[in-house]
C-alpha cells in the first residue's frame, strides 16, 4: 500500500530560527487541550492497549532516577497509540504506608496516640522543617484521625510536585484516570479483596513469631527484609550438666539466656551425638534445657551447638517449630525486657538476675548478664568481635526483633505446595522483559517459608474492615470476627458501628472492638490493576472499562521490587480473578552517579531531574533514559542529553530545510500558497530510491523492537539512519532538490527534482513519526510545518514499510551507502589538502570493488555535484589502494600502515589518485 503526503495551502509558515527551547510549554498546553492521549474508552478488548503504571511513593523527593523507567513506559505507551491502539494509561500516587508517615510526622511535628479524640480545630505546631529530624519526645501527640487529615494533606502538596515533572518530561498520561492509594475507591477495592480472600480461607490471622522492627513499632513481612553486616561479639558460655561438667555454646546474643529452650547441634556432629537427649542447665537461670539434633545446625560455625532462644533468629523460629520447644519470649515490641520475671525461671538467684534487666534495652540487658557470667564463671574468656548478616527492615536502622503476636496473613504459596506450584507456572506465563528477570521470580517464588503478613501496627493506611465480639471478661473474641456487607465498603472500624450494634457498645464486654491494624501498603498495591481497571465497581460504565482493561497488557517497574510488587499482584489476581494480571512486565535497572554507585538520597548523590530537563530540554533527557536496555543500570550521563539534545536539533533543522526546498520566497521565507505532494510514485531517481529501500529496512526494525519492548535498540536503528539521511543522502541530493546547475552547467529534470524533493519529505515525515515516542516535543514541532491541522503526530499512523518499498522500487540500501563512502572520500581529499571543501576537483580516480561500481555509477551525478568533482571520475579496483602501502623497518609505522590498508580494503570506495583545481576566492571581511 503506498500513500501521497499532501502539503497544502495551509501549512504553518517555518521559522526563521529553529531550537527546542520553549517547546515544552508551548505544546503541552495543546496537548491538554485537545485531549491527545486521553483513553477514550473503547469497549473492544483488543482494540485496547492497557498499562498498570506504577505509582510512585509520594514522600516529597524526587531525582532523575523517577525520569528512567517512566520514560521506558512511555516510550511503548506512545507507540502502541501510533499503532492504533486506545492506550489505557492511568497515574497513580503510592501515598499510603511509612514512608508517608515518617514524611508527615517530621514536617508538622506530630505523631499519633490512639488515646487522643480527634481535635477539628487541631493546627500542626510546623510547616515544614527543611529536612532536619524531629526527635520523638519533640512531636506533639494527635489523634489518629488529625494524624490522617494532616497525611492526606502533604500528599496532596507532594502530588502536585510529581504531576508538574511528569508533564514537563512529556509523559503521555491521560490525566483523567489519576488514582491513589488511600483513597475511598483503592480501600474499597482493598477491603473488598480481603474480605473474599477471608471467605475462601486465603486470609486467616494466628499468634506467632513474627519479624519486628522496635523503632516503627509494626511487623515486617518477609519480602521487605534486607540482610546487612552487624557488629556483635562471640561469648563463650558454659550451659552445665547436673554434675556441673560444663558444655560451651558461642552467642551473640547473652541477653536472651532467660529465653533458652534447648541446646541444638547437627545429628551428624560426631562430638554432640552422645548428648543428645540429655539435659542442661543454662548459666545464671539455672533452667534445664535438653540437648536436641537437627539439621539446621552449622557445624563449622562457633562451637557447633547452639542454644536456641525464642527468638533471636529465624532460625530458632524453625528449631521452636519443628522440635515443639515451649514458648519463653522475654522481648516486647518496643524492643525492651519483659517487666516480669517468667514462671519457668524457678531459681532465686536467677529471678534476681532477671529482675535487674526488666524494661532495659536489649543492649542494657546484655552487658548486665555479661557481668553476672563473668562473676559466675560461666564466661569462658572475654567477648571477641565479629560482624555477622543481621536482618533490617528495608526502611529500618536497627535489628529486627522476633517478636509472637496476632497478626493477619494471606496465602502465598510459602506453606502451600499446590499453590506454590501454581504461582511458579503464571510466571512462567508472564512474558518478562529482559527475560533473564524470570529466574528473580521463581528464585522467590520456591524459596518462599512462609505466608504474606500482610497486617501492620501503623496508622496510614487501609484499615482491615473488621470487628470482634468482646466477651463477658473482657478480652476480644478473635475467632469469630464481624464482616460488613460489600455494599457499605469502605468502612474504618475505629469510627464505624458494624450492623446491629450501637456506638455505646463500642469497646464494652457484651459489645464489639475494631481491628486496629491496617493493612500492609503492598497488599493495597498490589491490587493495582484491579483498582484501576474499576473490579466491580457498580455501573455499566466501569464495567465496560474492567472489560476493555483487565486483563492488563503491561507492567513496568524496578527490578528490585520483583518479590514485592510483581510477585504480590500475580498472587492476588490468581486467587481472586484466576489468571494473570497483565501479560508484559518490563524491569527497569538502576541508575547510577558518574562513579557507577547507585544513586540515593542516603549517599547524597542525587541529581534533581527538574535540573537536566531545564539545561537540556526533555527530550534530551529522554533520549538519555531510552538510551538505556531494560534491567540494566545506567549511569547518569549529562553527555549522552547532550546528544538527545543536538539529535533533537537537528531533526528540526533537517525538516526545515527539506520542506523549504522550492517553496521560499526571496527572504527564505516558505510561500503559505506553494502546495507539494509526497507521492512514492514520484520517486525514481536510484539513490532516493536507495534512501527509502534504507528508511523501509529501519522502520521494520524499529517495529520489531519496539513490539519486543526493546526501545533502546530501536532508538538505535532509528538514530543511526537519521544521522545517515542528514550526513551522507541530503548532502548528495541537495544541489538536485534546489534544480539549479551543477558544476559543470547542466539543469536537473523537472522529473530528478521532484524525485529527490519527494525522498527528502516522505524521509522527514517518517523520522518525525518513528522519534515521536523518544523526542516527543521536537517531533510534534516539525509535525506541525508537515501537517498543519490534521492533528498530533502522536495520534498519527505509525510508518509501515511498504510506503518505502513502494519508493525504493527494488534498489538496494547499500546504494546509499556506497554513495556515501564517495562523498566522504571525495571529501577527504580537501581535508588532506586543507583547502576549502568548495574547491572544485579536475579529476579524480576512485578504487571500487568490482560488485558495486555499476551501483555508484548511477548516482555518479549526484556525487559529482555534492563533491564538487568539475572533470572526470574514473574507476579502478578498490585493491590497488592496498597494493600501495609500502612496508618499512619501523615496526610501529609498519603496524600503522597496516592497519589503515586494512581499513581502506574493507570500505568499498577509496580515492586512487586526484588532482583539485583552485580554491574558491574568499569574500573580503566586513568591517
Amino acid at each position: 500500500m503506498t500513500e501521497a503526503k499532501s502539503i497544502d495551502a495551509n501549512l504553518t509558515p517555518l521559522p526563521d530560527k529553529v531550537g527546542v527551547d520553549g517547546l515544552e510549554d508551548k505544546w503541552r498546553a495543546v496537548w491538554d487541550e485537545n485531549g491527545t492521549y486521553k483513553f477514550n474508552n473503547t469497549r473492544d478488548r483488543k482494540a485496547v492497549y492497557s498499562i498498570d503504571t506504577p505509582p510512585p511513593t509520594v514522600s516529597g523527593h524526587l531525582h532523575v532516577g523517577h525520569v528512567f523507567s517512566y520514560t521506558h513506559t512511555d516510550v511503548i505507551a506512545r507507540f502502541k497509540r501510533m499503532q492504533g491502539y486506545d492506550v489505557f494509561y492511568p497515574m497513580g500516587w503510592d501515598d499510603n504506608g511509612l514512608p508517608t508517615e515518617r514524611r508527615v510526622q517530621n514536617y508538622y511535628g506530630v505523631r499519633v496516640d490512639t488515646s487522643l479524640k480527634y481535635d477539628p480545630d487541631f493546627k500542626p505546631p510546623f510547616e515544614g522543617t527543611d529536612g532536619k529530624k524531629i526527635n520523638a519526645k519533640d512531636q506533639v501527640p494527635i489523634s489518629r484521625k488529625n494524624f490522617i487529615e494532616l497525611c492526606e494533606k502533604l500528599t496532596a502538596q507532594d502530588e502536585k510536585q510529581f504531576e508538574a515533572l511528569w508533564r514537563s518530561l512529556g509523559l503521555s498520561i491521560d490525566w483523567s484516570q489519576t488514582y491513589h492509594t488511600i483513597g475511598k475507591h483503592p480501600q474499597r477495592v482493598a477491603q473488598k479483596a480481603f474480605l473474599r480472600n477471608l471467605a475462601r480461607g486465603e486470609a486467616y490471622q494466628k499468634d506467632a513469631p513474627g519479624l519486628w522492627d522496635v523503632t516503627f513499632q509494626t511487623a515486617v513481612a518477609q519480602a521487605e527484609l534486607e540482610s546487612r553486616e552487624y557488629p556483635g561479639f562471640y561469648h563463650k558460655v558454659a550451659f552445665r550438666f547436673e554434675d556441673g561438667t560444663p558444655i560451651y555454646i558461642e552467642t551473640t546474643r547473652p541477653e536472651l539466656l532467660a529465653a533458652c529452650g534447648a541446646l541444638i547441634a547437627h545429628p551428624d556432629d560426631e562430638r554432640y551425638k552422645k548428648y543428645f537427649g540429655q539435659y542442661v542447665y543454662s548459666p545464671l537461670f539455672h533452667v534445664k534445657v535438653p540437648i536436641l539434633a537437627h539439621k539446621a545446625a552449622e557445624m563449622d560455625k562457633g562451637a557447633g551447638i547452639a542454644m536456641c532462644c525464642t527468638f533471636g533468629d529465624v532460625t530458632d523460629v524453625e528449631w521452636w517449630r519443628d522440635l515443639n520447644l515451649p514458648l519463653r519470649s522475654i522481648i516486647q515490641r518496643n524492643g525492651r525486657i519483659i517487666m516480669e520475671v517468667p514462671d519457668w525461671i524457678e531459681s532465686e538467684e536467677g529471678r534476681k538476675i532477671f529482675e535487674e534487666t526488666e524494661g532495659k534495652t536489649t543492649f542494657s540487658a546484655r552487658k548486665i548478664i555479661v557481668d553476672h557470667l563473668r562473676e559466675s564463671g560461666d564466661l569462658d574468656g572475654e567477648p571477641t568481635p565479629t560482624k555477622r548478616m543481621t536482618n533490617f527492615y528495608e526502611k529500618g536502622d536497627k535489628p529486627l526483633e522476633i517478636v509472637t503476636s496476632r497478626q493477619w496473613y494471606l496465602k502465598n504459596g510459602g506453606t502451600d505446595e499446590k499453590l506454590n506450584a501454581e504461582l511458579i507456572e503464571r510466571g512462567k506465563e508472564l512474558n518478562f522483559h529482559p527475560d533473564f528477570m524470570r529466574v528473580r521470580y521463581e528464585n522467590w517464588v520456591h524459596g518462599l517459608n512462609g505466608d504474606w503478613l500482610i497486617s501492620r501496627q501503623r496508622f496510614f493506611g487501609v484499615p482491615f474492615p473488621l470487628w470482634y465480639p468482646v466477651k463477658e471478661d473482657g478480652t476480644p473474641d478473635y475467632d469469630h470476627p464481624i464482616t460488613p456487607s460489600e455494599d457499605i465498603l469502605p468502612i474504618d472500624p475505629t469510627d464505624d458501628v458494624p450492623e446491629g450494634y450501637t456506638e455505646d457498645q463500642r469497646d464494652v464486654p457484651g459489645g464489639f472492638t475494631a481491628e486496629p491494624d491496617i493493612m500492609d501498603t503492598w497488599a493495597t498495591s498490589s491490587l493495582t490493576p484491579q483498582i484501576v481497571t474499576r473490579w466491580e465497581e457498580p455501573g455499566e460504565e466501569n464495567q465496560a472499562i474492567f472489560n476493555a482493561t483487565f486483563p492488563m497488557d503491561l507492567r513496568p517497574q524496578g527490578q528490585d521490587i520483583i518479590r514485592t510488587w510483581l510477585f504480590s499482584t500475580v498472587d492476588r489476581a490468581h486467587l481472586e480473578n484466576k489468571c494473570l494480571p497483565w501479560a508484559h512486565a518490563t524491569l527497569s535497572g538502576w541508575i547510577l552517579d558518574p562513579d557507577h554507585k547507585k544513586m540515593s538520597k542516603s549517599k547524597g548523590n542525587v541529581v534533581v531531574p527538574d535540573k537536566p530537563i531545564k539545561q537540556f530540554g526533555a527530550d534530551a533527557v529522554r533520549y538519555w533514559a531510552a538510551s538505556a536496555r531494560l534491567g540494566l543500570d545506567a549511569t547518569y550521563d549529562e553527555g549522552q542529553m547532550k546528544i538527545g539534545r543536538r539529535l533533537a536539533i537537528k531533526l528540526l533543522n533537517a525538516t526545515k530545510f527539506a520542506l523549504a526546498i522550492g517553496r521560499e520566497d526571496e527572504n527564505h521565507h516558505v510561500a503559505e500558497s506553494a502546495t507539494a505532494t509526497w507521492n512514492p510514485a514520484d520517486v525514481t531517481e536510484p539513490l532516493d530510491r536507495a534512501a527509502m529501500a534504507k528508511m523501509a529496512l529501519v522502520v521494520r526494525e524499529a517495529t520489531a523492537a519496539l513490539n519486543a519492548y526493546e526501545h533502546s535498540k530501536a532508538l538505535e536503528a532509528i538514530e543511526n539512519y537519521f544521522w545517515q539521511f542528514c550526513d551522507d543522502y541530503i548532502e548528495l541530493v541537495k544541489n538536485r532538490a534546489y534544480g539549479t546547475a551543477d558544476a559543470t552547467g547542466n539543469v536537473p529534470s523537472e522529473t530528478a527534482v521532484k524525485s529527490a524533493r519527494t525522498a527528502l519529505g516522505l524521509g522527514l515525515d517518517a523520522f518525525a513519526r518513528l522519534l515521536a515516542p523518544f523526542l516527543p516535543y521536537a517531533t510534534e514541532e516539525v509535525w506541525s510545518w508537515m501537517h498543519a491541522g490534521e492533528g498530533s503526530v502522536h495520534r498519527a499512523a505509525w510508518p509501515t514499510p511498504d510506503v518505502y518499498e513502494a519508493a525504493a522500487f527494488k534498489v538496494s540500501p547499500e546504494l546509499l551507502t556506497h554513495a556515501g563512502e564517495a562523498l566522504a572520500a571525495l571529501r577527504g581529499i580537501k581535508s588532506k589538502a586543507k583547502v576549502s571543501m568548495k574547491t572544485p576537483i579536475l579529476s579524480v580516480t576512485l578504487g571500487v570493488a568490482d560488485d558495486v561500481r555499476e551501483s555508484i555509477q548511477s548516482a555518479l551525478g549526484d556525487i559529482a555535484e555534492a563533491g564538487r568533482v568539475v572533470g572526470k571520475i574514473s574507476f579502478a579496483g578498490a585493491v590497488a589502494a592496498v597494493k600501495a602501502v609500502k612496508a618499512t623497518a619501523d615496526a610501529a609505522k609498519e603496524a600503522m600502515d597496516k592497519a589503515k590498508a586494512e581499513t581502506e580494503a574493507a570500505a568499498e570506495v577509496i580515492v586512487e589518485e586526484s588532482e583539485l583545481g583552485e580554491p574558491p576566492a574568499k569574500k573580503p571581511k566586513k568591517n
